[in-house]
């Protein structure tokens, strides 16, 4: 690397970095992702288009395309399960990249299916970089290039600087979704607690405790239990009940009274 690619990737980087940043929302997960493989295009010698591919519950697909072509060829990866992404999310290098020398030559062999459609598209060259998640996701930052034998070492290495970048982000995406699953079961089991504190005037701690016996009687989650009984309320219209001889939640709790287990439906 000469001292005005090395000064070009710096800078490059550090663009990508202060974008992600700077965007504190997660709304902007696709325009900062799109920012990083156009940088990785810009910056990987020898590469002309990028895109990454992610896959979740065994389906492929193409997010931030450079281009709709590009978006053809990750998702025909994904279809036909073959070609250089898939590998790299699969079962990559110990480096976590996998590169293409030629789809034209010796690599229509070991992608026999998706090299002929990459070259008849323009493409010789990929270079698939694995960007590591957790749980269902995995992805792969790819990119493309025309002529083959194109991605050395030095392209391997600034790719996979560019593939941690997107990495990262694609974990904090994961990590914020979860967070908001979290916080939203938080709040409606609070909101079910209250419900039943102030309808039959337990505390705090007894109004849990009658939604965790109703989450064993019914095999229901918690959340779902509280979840059920916000829609029942909201369903008899906030009718004031008191207790009955059906149960302490007078059927307004899944499995408290015969006639109110939703999970028997």
């Amino acid at each position: 690397m000469h001292p005005g690619q090395a000064e070009q990737l710096v800078v490059a980087l550090r663009r990508a970095a202060r974008t992600l940043v700077e965007r504190r929302s997660i709304r902007d997960l696709q325009q900062t992702l799109s920012e990083i493989v156009a940088a990785a295009v810009e910056t990987v010698p020898g590469a002309t288009a990028g895109g990454i591919s992610v896959s979740e519950d065994g389906i492929v697909g193409s997010r931030t395309p450079t281009s709709h072509e590009i978006a053809e060829l990750d998702r025909l990866q994904g279809a036909l399960h073959e070609g250089p992404c898939v590998t790299a999310i699969e079962s990559p290098e110990d480096d976590g990249v996998v590169v293409a020398e030629d789809l034209g030559g010796p690599d229509a062999e070991r992608w026999p299916r998706f090299a002929p459609a990459a070259v008849a598209a323009g493409y010789r060259s990929m270079l698939s970089v694995q960007l590591s998640t957790s749980g269902p996701l995995h992805a792969a930052l790819n990119l493309y290039a025309p002529e083959p034998a194109v991605f050395d070492r030095e392209a391997r290495v600034i790719g996979g600087l560019f593939g941690v970048q997107a990495s990262m982000l694609l974990h904090g995406s994961e990590q914020a979704v979860h967070l908001g699953r979290a916080v939203d079961s938080r709040d409606v089991i609070g909101q079910a607690k209250g419900v039943l504190m102030e309808r039959f005037s337990v505390d705090e701690t007894e109004a849990f405790q009658m939604l965790v016996e109703s989450s064993q009687s019914t095999n229901l989650k918690l959340v779902e239990v509280a979840r059920w009984l916000i829609g029942e309320v909201k369903r008899r219209g906030g009718v004031h009940r008191t207790p009955s001889a059906n149960g302490p939640a007078d059927g307004l709790l899944p499995g408290s009274a015969p006639s109110a287990n939703p999970v028997q439906s």
